[in-house]
């Protein structure tokens, strides 16, 4: 698989500078108890703020954050996005914090070490959506690390490396949300013959969220079993990954076997009616394209719509019933945000 994101504009108060440039953040001095103590509280809270409807997140400063003198600060609002000016390798970093405090046997620390240094090659290789993710993930498993510590010397060494990786993620949030208001925000991955791995949950798992309540589809090839098969595979997907009420499907008349087709989208509308879904099936004899439309913005556009898997090669094989095993077609596949999604 080859995956780019490459932004189509670039707004000069976040261009990217150099990782380990003199954007970075300076150290502060120390700060009033009284402060110390609400950003403490505060810490936690801010960053575990998820998108919002809007796809706003949280501002990069409430003022003086941490309560370590010494403790690192990330750009100021408007400033150049810099980053962490440590990687995990070096010795001023996770590594060394497991070493001087015995964490390095604790699993959740492990974890977020191996997850955030995926967190800066992806981020180092311009993968900025992807980066975010790992990074969200990283910091959550390291406030929960944080919170079992007892010393406070290496709970504030610790919360010091937690507020570096904060300020960078929240610096790539802020440069998303930027792109998506602009509708700039275009990513393309590239899904290779026979390549495995591409289940619609490991492909659109990111952009699913509570958030998502309407979905819309417009694929001309939901006809044969195999593709009403699929079909009802994306709708399993949606009722495990987000909080739809109702989804939109825009096909084709399967000419051969209308009957068929019919009573299986019948039967797929009852079984979602009966966990609260609303499923409403509209025919054209002109449709081609083929897209996914949610309503937080996200648009999703599949060269081969949803049947781009390969015929299994037994019932008993593997990917028969996990997609992920199952071997795929050719395709591409492009995601834009537009926080204007339209209805078909």
């Amino acid at each position: 698989m080859q995956q780019s994101h490459r932004p189509a504009g670039q707004n000069s108060s976040l261009n990217f500078p150099p990782r380990g440039s003199r954007a970075e953040a300076r150290p502060r001095r120390g700060t009033p108890e009284s402060v110390r103590v609400a950003a403490a509280r505060a810490l936690g809270a801010r960053f575990r703020a998820r998108h919002s409807s809007s796809g706003r997140g949280p501002p990069l400063h409430r003022g003086r954050r941490g309560g370590c003198a010494g403790a690192p600060r990330g750009p100021a609002p408007g400033s150049a996005l810099g980053g962490p000016n440590f990687t995990l390798g070096e010795g001023s970093g996770l590594v060394k914090i497991m070493a001087k405090s015995g964490l390095g046997q604790d699993p959740d620390m492990t974890a977020a070490a191996t997850i955030l240094k995926r967190a800066t090659e992806l981020d180092s290789e311009a993968k900025f959506q992807q980066a975010l993710t790992c990074y969200q993930e990283g910091l959550d498993l390291l406030l929960r690390v944080m919170k079992g510590i007892k010393d406070n010397n290496k709970k504030c060494n610790l919360k010091a490396k937690i507020s570096h990786y904060m300020d960078r993620a929240e610096n790539i949030k802020k440069y998303l949300d930027q792109e998506k208001e602009d509708g700039k925000y275009h990513k393309q991955i590239k899904i290779e013959e026979n390549a495995t791995g591409f289940s619609y949950e490991s492909l659109l798992k990111e952009y699913l969220n509570e958030t998502v309540t309407e979905v819309w589809i417009e694929d001309p090839y939901i006809r044969q079993t195999h593709q009403l098969y699929n079909f009802l595979r994306f709708c399993e997907m949606l009722i495990k990954s987000c909080k739809v009420k109702t989804i939109h499907l825009l096909t084709s008349v399967d000419a051969g076997n209308r009957t068929e087709q019919l009573i299986a989208l019948e039967e797929i509308k009852r079984s979602l009616g009966s966990h609260g879904v609303l499923l409403e099936v509209e025919y054209s004899s002109s449709i081609h394209d083929r897209e996914i439309r949610l309503n937080n913005g996200w648009q999703i556009k599949i060269g081969r719509g949803l049947d781009y898997f390969k015929r299994p090669q037994g019932s008993f094989s593997l990917g028969y019933c996990d997609f992920d095993l199952r071997p795929c077609r050719e395709t591409t596949v492009d995601i834009f945000h537009n926080k204007h999604t339209k209805k078909l």
